[in-house]
């Protein structure tokens, strides 16, 4: 039995107006190569300048997670040669980073809480795009210096459920933090992934290999358990010190395997030195006070969900796991929505009739949020509040307005709703003479009846008192 020993080193791209150490712009799918200067192509005699406000952004995420701020540290040069890289070198933080000895917790399903350890957070820049194209292959420099904040775990997770939760959770945490959008189609919250195996007692830690660059938790999961296996299998086979070695893969999506992209540096091999271009970097009181005030966390506010609105532990996870549906679920509750209906009719009615995400749904939060009081108030029926629901996701409609359209308003006037009562039984005697001399399944066949006379509108609590006063 082996036991599988992973580590992660996250790159998020941090969401400056401009790049690390030059103006240009750090928007994304723009034309190749506009958003470069003297500086980020790296032109003779180009000196760069510290953003100040990536600084400010490393040390909120330090604080979220409960690290040491250096208050003094330095930038160094990281050399290798590969194309996206016009320097020839990465500016990077290596001996003394801004952000160490943080720590993370998760809470895996069966067992209990761990906490993952955060070797460090370093501040660095990031290179270009290479694009191929049939047989040729193209650079585009527009992200060539955009600032990244590269996240080292130690190698402290033995699952894919484990790397799932720790990296769910960093993602919520940047988010909410406000320094990053955390978007992984684009390429601003990247993953390398670094596994190992050994046998089940051991402590040793064996050959490690990165997987890189990988842009969905489903791959990397999948990523995972395929490099384990042929980890596994090397070992088996007695080829283990042959064929495992220290190295950089990539993970083939379509053929389902990982492949091996070049041999893995040591850090000798990167010739690392000071940065002569740049001085020391000094978090001075005035910004350390103000990095330090971060937001409500996704933890904090879920305990808060759990103990002022009486939500369950799972249902506050689902609704802090992302900022915006927090927000948005705050949102309704300001509004005047009930928390528990307000969290059903957004984490799983809404949320079920989503092709897109959240924020592009046509149903905002004011929205939402009336429909669910016109469910307490006793406008409509919860059955009718569905369709209702399925009428706002597709068109442009106030609530008030596409329940008077559907005629969907429950009637809620005893007299009314007692001429239909009078109605169903006067046209089913011989059921009601069964239903006095005991048969009392027949209650559900009247309710049935009068909902349908009434077309669902008759409020559901009154047909039910009146037909038991009836009969």
């Amino acid at each position: 039995m082996f036991e599988t020993v992973i580590g992660l080193e996250v790159h998020t791209q941090l969401n400056t107006q401009t790049k690390l150490f030059c103006s240009c712009a750090t928007s994304f799918d723009q034309r190749a190569n506009l958003n470069t200067c003297p500086v980020c192509l790296a032109l003779p005699g180009a000196l760069p300048r510290f953003n100040r406000s990536v600084l400010h952004k490393a040390v909120s995420f330090g604080t979220a997670v409960d690290a040491t701020i250096n208050r003094v540290s330095h930038f160094d040069r990281k050399s290798y040669f590969y194309p996206d890289s016009p320097s020839a070198y990465q500016i990077t933080q290596l001996y003394t980073p801004i952000v160490e000895h943080g720590r993370l917790e998760i809470e895996p399903k069966d067992a209990d809480s761990k906490i993952i350890r955060i070797n460090r957070a370093h501040i660095e820049a990031d290179a270009g795009k290479n694009i191929h194209d049939d047989s040729r292959s193209k650079v585009d420099l527009n992200r060539a210096g955009t600032p990244l904040l590269e996240i080292v775990s130690e190698p402290d997770m033995r699952s894919t459920e484990e790397v799932t939760l720790y990296l769910k959770k960093l993602h919520s945490i940047v988010r909410y933090l406000d320094i990053s959008d955390a978007n992984m189609q684009e390429g601003s919250f990247r993953v390398d992934v670094n596994v190992s195996i050994r046998p089940k007692g051991d402590d040793k830690l064996y050959t490690r290999v990165e997987i890189k660059n990988i842009n969905s938790f489903k791959f990397i999961t999948k990523a995972i358990e395929i490099e384990v296996e042929r980890q596994i299998d090397a070992w088996e086979d007695g080829v283990y010190d042959e064929v495992i070695v220290q190295e950089t893969r990539l993970f083939d999506q379509a053929a389902q395997v990982t492949r091996s992209m070049r041999g893995k540096e040591d850090s000798a091999d990167y010739r690392y030195f000071l940065e002569p271009d740049l001085l020391k970097v000094v978090v001075d009181d005035e910004m350390y006070e103000s990095a330090i005030e971060i937001p409500e966390l996704p933890d904090a506010k879920r305990a808060r969900f759990i103990d002022e609105l009486g939500l369950s532990p799972y249902d506050a996870s689902v609704l802090t796991s992302d900022l915006y549906m927090a927000n948005y679920f705050e949102s309704m509750v300001e509004d005047g929505a009930g928390a528990k209906m307000s969290c059903v009719w957004l984490s799983v009615e809404l949320q079920g009739r989503l092709d897109s995400s959240l924020e592009e749904s046509l149903v905002d939060a004011p929205k939402l949020a009336l429909l669910v009081k016109r469910i307490e108030d006793k406008t409509i029926s919860a059955k009718a509040a569905k369709e209702v629901l399925d009428h706002l996701c597709s068109s442009k409609i106030g609530v008030d307005e596409a329940i008077d359209k559907l005629g969907l308003k429950q009637i809620s006037d005893s007299s009314a709703i007692e001429a239909i009562v009078n109605d169903v039984l006067s046209a089913n005697q011989d059921k009601v003479e069964q239903y006095r001399a005991g048969k009392d399944k027949l209650f559900g066949f009247f309710v049935g009846q009068v909902m349908k006379a009434s077309k669902g509108s008759a409020n559901p609590q009154s047909v039910n008192e009146i037909l038991k006063r009836e009969l």
